[in-house]
């Protein structure tokens, strides 16, 4: 609030509306399509994020931040000494499950498929913690909680077995979903939905195009790196601003 405050006082203009369509005119502005009506503008910084995948369980979202986590690296801390899951089986995942390793007294790591999608090297290293297992060709099937709080998992395996498994923790690492669809025709993405840009978060296809946080193609996502990002963007924009047309 009171970040929106100052931005406010040095002039900015806040409008809460979804945005619905981007164009790039031969005018060389960009007309924004919203719920309140039509914007231009002559730059735009797009930061829309890219939201995680979920289970998509009943009570999965009243969970999250009661024992449902969608990053080890924010969250692994909570559950020092406790027994926790990951789901997944990718690098993200094999990521995770390293990490809690250090952190938690078990880490069980989850995944529907028999084999990995992780790199072979990682796939060893977690082979070599004593305090991880794997569950393969198994899916979560329902959260159990308890007021309010997680506390196990029901597991179902491709053979039908249920079992279920007490957990504090459960960290979903399936990958996340870029928010990008408006950016379709003004910027390249790569295969996952993520924007290119260079490292003035401008958007190369589209001159007076920004990208800035989650949904960008690197490496690191993270509050920090989204912030940089926005400052970075910021100045590219008012640096184009002022070049003469």
């Amino acid at each position: 609030v009171r970040m929106a405050a100052r931005a406010e006082a040095a002039g900015a203009v806040i409008s809460l509306t979804d945005v619905q369509k981007i164009v790039k005119e031969t005018s060389g502005f960009f007309r924004l399509d919203t719920d309140d009506g039509e914007y231009y503008a002559k730059a735009v910084i797009y930061a829309c994020g890219a939201r995680p995948k979920t289970l998509g369980l009943p009570g999965e979202a009243e969970l999250v931040g009661h024992g449902v986590s969608y990053c080890a690296l924010c969250d692994g801390s909570f559950f020092k000494g406790k027994d926790v899951a990951v789901v997944g089986g990718g690098n993200s995942a094999f990521d995770d499950v390293l990490l809690l390793s250090e952190r938690c007294r078990h880490v069980t790591l989850i995944h529907r498929r028999s084999s990995f999608r992780a790199e072979q090297i990682l796939v060893e290293r977690v082979k070599q913690r004593n305090n991880i297992s794997f569950l393969t060709d198994t899916t979560v099937s329902e959260l159990i909680q308890e007021n309010g709080q997680l506390t196990a998992l029901m597991l179902k395996s491709k053979i039908g077995k249920d079992e279920t498994l007490p957990v504090s923790g459960l960290f979903v690492a399936l990958g996340r979903l870029p928010d990008t669809e408006l950016l379709t025709g003004l910027a390249a993405l790569d295969e996952n939905g993520y924007v290119f840009t260079d490292e003035k978060m401008a958007v190369p296809e589209t001159p007076g195009l920004f990208a800035a946080g989650d949904c960008r193609k690197k490496s690191v996502r993270q509050l920090t790196t989204a912030v940089s990002d926005g400052t970075v963007a910021a100045v590219s924009a008012c640096t184009y601003l002022e070049q003469p047309k």
